[in-house]
């Protein structure tokens, strides 16, 4: 993904034109020149300590999420100072946008990304509660029986995973939750091993590799395609964190230049969830053939290890606490600097408060922080509670947001960046991928609308 240096300008004492605006360069030694480095310079004291492993941690646990379970389903059916650049320090997605593309994308942009995050604490909620269900369900058909009806509601596991983000929101900013991405990278390491695990002893067990090449056959080939199509959007739509990347590199320490450990960190984190992936979607295939179920750890079989499948959706809940966190902390940081610099004199912002935590050291917080993160995490507690085809609609969202926020907006801003000459054949290249993109992203958002309308209607 070409966004690798999208915090950071190009040479000092020159002039170019960036978002509609010819813009002159500093000279990276003119201390004026930070004046644009960054929309919010008021966390300028914070001391970065962030290295590529804490890197690889938040990449992992915002990347794989509860989503790699899914992926046998899938199978199934088919910026920052830099020592060349300059002093620019983009902390965030959005500040990328308006400094290479000006404040109309930059609009547009931030609706489709607020939108997205905002669905996905949704999504999150929603599957922590259906693995609170699957843990109970396990221990049921412990008891009485693989053909048990093992039924539980999910209002009241919503309801305590929204308490529980409500006091985890509290977390000031990226630079004081590793920890909790740590965590959670640690939970998604176990349950994915203990899918593939699971998934070996049942092929096995079986004596046999199931599948076929075709995958699972459709009814027609109208429901073949949907699936198809519904597949590789869900392969798809499973690796993006463009959104939080600049967030994250904004955590890290210098020496050595940030861009350059970011760079290590994706390529460490790509490749480890790349490993799970692969090995949770071919082994779970090949366990269960055309009977994969959509989430390998909550479907059909391993009764005999409900204890194992209990501990690891376990493990998926308290990862999905991390998560969640990795995602609407940049919905935090845009609101609280939108809001700091509408009214910086606010008493909302004036007077602090420290937040408590068993065995951790106190959180500052403020009350228009306290409020407003309280009102988000209650609000989309709220519509997972009342929305029970939301999962669905997140999946039409994912589908649509894909392309504009994953592949063209940053391939745009990298070729701004980097000044790419037209028809070169590195524009071309960077065009044909801009235009894959496209179509994966057009292919999955038909296979999630039919699949949002055949939910509905069933």
């Amino acid at each position: 993904m070409p966004i690798k240096n999208l915090g950071t300008h190009v040479g000092p004492g020159k002039e170019r034109k960036m978002g509609g605006e010819a813009i002159e360069e500093e000279d990276v030694d003119d201390p004026k020149s930070s004046l644009i480095c960054s929309f919010d310079s008021s966390d300028d004291h914070l001391r970065r300590t962030g290295t590529k492993w804490t890197a690889v941690a938040h990449i992992v646990a915002g990347v794989i999420g509860a989503g790699v379970l899914s992926l046998a389903w899938s199978i199934a059916q088919l910026g920052h100072p830099d020592p060349e650049h300059g002093p620019i320090r983009n902390k965030s997605f959005m500040d990328a946008a308006k400094l290479y593309l000006g404040k109309k994308d930059q609009l547009i942009i931030g609706v489709m990304a607020q939108v997205g995050l905002y669905g996905g604490a949704v999504a999150y909620t929603v599957t922590a509660a259906s693995s609170v269900n699957a843990i109970l369900k396990a221990s049921c058909h412990h008891r009485e029986g693989p053909d048990a009806l093992c039924e539980y509601g999910d209002s009241f596991y919503i309801l305590l995973f929204g308490f529980i983000q409500i006091l985890v929101s509290q977390i000031p900013d990226f630079h004081s939750m590793r920890w909790l991405s740590v965590s959670a990278a640690v939970m998604s390491f176990s349950y994915s091993f203990i899918g593939i695990g699971l998934g070996l002893e049942k092929v096995i067990e079986n004596g046999t590799i199931k599948g076929s090449m075709t995958g699972v056959p459709g009814s027609d080939l109208s429901s073949k395609l949907w699936a198809a199509f519904t597949a590789l959007g869900d392969i798809a739509f499973s690796y993006p964190f463009s959104l939080i990347l600049l967030e994250i590199e904004d955590t890290l320490k210098s020496p050595p230049p940030e861009n350059k450990t970011m760079k290590a960190a994706s390529v460490t984190a790509v490749s480890i969830t790349t490993f799970f992936y692969i090995c949770c979607g071919c082994v779970g295939y090949a366990a269960f053939g055309d009977d994969t179920p959509g989430n390998l750890l909550a479907g059909i079989g391993f009764y005999e290890h409900y204890w194992l499948v209990g501990f690891a959706n376990a493990c998926i809940v308290f990862h999905l606490v991390g998560g969640y966190q990795i995602y609407a902390q940049a919905v935090f940081a845009t609101a609280e600097r939108l809001f700091t610099e509408k009214y910086p004199n606010s008493r909302l912002l004036e007077k602090s408060y420290s937040v408590h935590f068993p065995w951790l050291s106190a959180l500052r917080t403020n009350l228009f922080r306290l409020s407003f993160r309280t009102t988000y995490v209650a609000s989309a507690t709220a519509i997972a509670i009342y929305f029970p085809y939301f999962n669905s609609v997140i999946g039409v969202l994912g589908a649509v947001n894909f392309w504009p926020l994953v592949v063209y907006f940053p391939v745009e801003m990298y070729c701004v960046q980097r000044r790419i000459e037209a028809w070169s054949r590195e524009w071309i290249l960077l065009r044909a991928f801009s235009i894959t993109g496209l179509i994966i992203s057009v292919m999955g958002t038909i296979g999630s609308i039919e699949e949002l309308i055949s939910a509905k209607l069933s």
